[in-house]
Formats: structure tokens, C-alpha cells, sequence
């Protein structure tokens, strides 16, 4: 049986990613939840962490004796070892794309992902107008993002972005939830995949469990000094 190790699912984007992929397809796994407490290096968390590899990050997936670290890492192995559920697109040419669109996301974008912390329960509407009326490097990575969608989408004209699930939606769908929290206006056809994404099973599984912790931590939000005070 495999083990995911995750962290808190509120505010937790690269625990998502492979978590949605094996909910997603039905991969089963048991899922062990490290809270996030602090990330300084005494933490309970970061001890916890690192005594699972050397990254002292999560997600960490255990199968057996193999350890494997790192979002794309995970998604490569879980692509490799259930080939019958076709985790990566079927054409070539639509297979390089989307390696090409999931590696811009794992290594990219980090205005957005700095500036727009996931935080799933949040609405925080007045935050994602400022930041957007305030960090112009924001707004370029957001450009970016909405013609990248754009153009794949265009490609096939939906509902995701190669036509049915792949690894390049999971990817994206913590920086949809960013979207959704801070109220970013993105164009119909972009507003269409946001809703579609939103909708699959494996997402709407972590959202409900996000809803569910109820546990603020104080040091992820930025923009809050409580759930009930943007």
C-alpha cells in the first residue's frame, strides 16, 4: 500500500497535486498528515519531515522500501508504475505539452504563489484587488498563466486542458483555488476550466477536507489575524 505524507490541506499546494492525481484515478493510498506547526528548524513538523527525506518538505510518498520526494517526482512515479490509468496524455505531441505546462507551474509563477498564499476556506476578495493593483510581477505571472490555459485549451477546446484528467490539472489546481480565494478576473473561457477543475471528484474531495481542518495557522496567512478578520 502506498503512503502519502502531506501536510495541513487549507493551505498545503504541493500536497495536493499527487493527493488529487491518486484521488482522482482511484490509486489507493494511505494518506499521513504532518501538521504544520512552524517550519523553523525545531519544529515538530520539519523534524518529522526530514526524518522522511532529505528534502524536509511534504508531499513524501512511501512505497515500500522507495522514498519519493518533489511533486513532479511523485507524479512521475505514480505515471510510471499505473500506466493503465493514462496520467499523462495519450498523443505525443499533447504529452510534451503537458510535461512542458506542469514543469512551468512546479518551477514558476512564484510572484503569484508568494503573493496569493493558498488558503482554500479564505474569501479574500479586497487582498487579491491590492496585490493586483500593486505587484506588477503578480500580474505578469498571471498573464502568463491565462495564455498558457488559453492556449491549451484552445487546443481541444476543453473541459480541461487535454481533454480529460491529466497530471498538468492537478498541477494547476492549487493555483485555481488561489484564483478563487483572491477573486482574480480571468477571461470566460479560463472562468470555464476554473469550474471544471473545481468539479472533479478528486478536487472537491481535498476541498471538503480543507473546510473540515478548522485549524488556523497564523504564520500561513498573511493578510488574517484570524479566520473571521481579512
Amino acid at each position: 500500500m502506498l503512503t502519502l505524507h502531506i501536510g495541513n490541506k487549507n493551505y498545503s499546494s504541493w500536497s495536493m497535486r499527487p493527493w488529487v492525481v491518486m484521488t482522482q484515478v482511484g490509486i489507493p493510498f494511505q494518506e499521513v498528515v504532518l501538521r504544520f506547526d512552524s517550519f523553523e528548524p525545531d519544529s515538530q513538523f520539519k523534524r518529522s519531515a526530514e526524518a522522511l527525506s532529505p528534502s524536509g518538505t511534504v508531499p513524501v510518498l512511501v512505497d515500500g522500501g522507495r522514498v519519493v520526494w518533489d511533486t513532479l517526482a511523485i507524479a512521475e512515479y505514480l505515471a510510471e508504475s499505473f500506466p493503465e490509468h493514462a496520467l499523462w496524455p495519450l498523443d505525443r505531441d499533447d504529452r510534451a505539452l503537458a510535461r512542458s505546462a506542469t514543469a512551468s507551474m512546479h518551477s514558476g509563477f512564484g510572484a503569484l504563489r508568494s503573493h496569493f498564499p493558498m488558503n482554500i476556506e479564505a474569501r479574500l476578495p479586497d487582498v487579491g484587488a491590492r496585490v493586483l493593483r500593486s505587484q506588477p510581477e503578480v500580474v505578469a505571472d498571471l498573464q502568463r498563466l491565462h495564455a498558457l490555459w488559453e492556449r491549451l485549451l484552445a487546443r481541444h477546446d476543453g473541459p480541461l486542458l487535454f481533454e480529460r484528467f491529466s497530471i498538468a490539472d492537478a498541477f494547476f489546481a492549487p493555483v485555481v483555488m488561489r484564483l478563487h480565494t483572491y477573486a482574480v478576473p480571468v477571461s470566460p473561457r479560463v472562468d470555464r476550466y476554473m469550474q471544471d477543475v473545481q468539479a472533479l471528484p478528486g478536487v472537491k474531495a481535498w476541498v471538503a477536507a480543507a473546510l473540515a481542518e478548522h485549524d488556523f495557522r497564523p504564520f500561513e496567512e498573511p493578510y488574517r489575524q484570524a479566520p473571521d478578520a481579512p
